[in-house]
Parts: C-alpha cells; sequence; structure tokens
C-alpha cells in the first residue's frame, strides 16, 4: 500500500506562485513515476505533469513554461512549483502514483487563482 498527502494548495492573486508537495509513505519502492492532475469544477480531471524516477519530466501544454515538477527520492516527495498563475488554473490539484498493482491517489489540494 501506498499513501499520498498533498499540501500547499491555497488562494493566490493571477500571476502570483505555489508550490505543492506530495509526500508518500508505505510501500515507496514498488512507484516509479508520479504524476499531478488536476480536476476544475465541471471539467475532467486532466494530467498537468509528470516526472519518472530518474527525473524525466512531462507537461501539458498549457503549464510548460510556467510550473516545475521535480521529486526528492530520498525523501519520497513531489514537487510542483507554479509560477506565473492564472485563473483558468483553479482546481483540485491531485498527486498519483501509478503502479503495476494499484494506481494510488492523494485527497487532493485546492487552488485557487483569484484577485
Amino acid at each position: 500500500q501506498v499513501q499520498l498527502v498533498e499540501s500547499g494548495g491555497g488562494l493566490v492573486q493571477p500571476g502570483g506562485s505555489l508550490r505543492l508537495s506530495c509526500a508518500a509513505s508505505g510501500s515507496t519502492f514498488s512507484i516509479d513515476a508520479m504524476v499531478w492532475y488536476r480536476q476544475a469544477p465541471g471539467k475532467q480531471r486532466e494530467l498537468v505533469a509528470s516526472i519518472t524516477r530518474v527525473g524525466t519530466t512531462n507537461y501539458a501544454d498549457s503549464v510548460k513554461g510556467r510550473f516545475t515538477i521535480s521529486r526528492d527520492n530520498a525523501k519520497n516527495t513531489v514537487y510542483l512549483q507554479m509560477n506565473s498563475l492564472k485563473p483558468e488554473d483553479t482546481a483540485v490539484y491531485y498527486c498519483n502514483a501509478p503502479t503495476v498493482v494499484l494506481d494510488y491517489w492523494g485527497q487532493g489540494t485546492q487552488v485557487t487563482v483569484s484577485s
């Protein structure tokens, strides 16, 4: 079993920054890639960014150049640095760890971008 706990969400003005964290515990040896998704009200959940254990990253076009995903394998933690935030970035952000056995999800953290 893997447990994922997100933190770092909140209310920020347009153009501001936030850093989300996702701490994994349990059978973390089974985790390779870690992924951030988000879901805005009335919309489908979408992939934001992913990172493999060796650091290969992938981003949605809508966040390229503004968001940076990173991970600290020693701490079993993945981060999402979000800069130049826009109102359309408002969503619940979820951490995901897909494994061979199960797809693990965190509880989500709310990010609201508003003036």
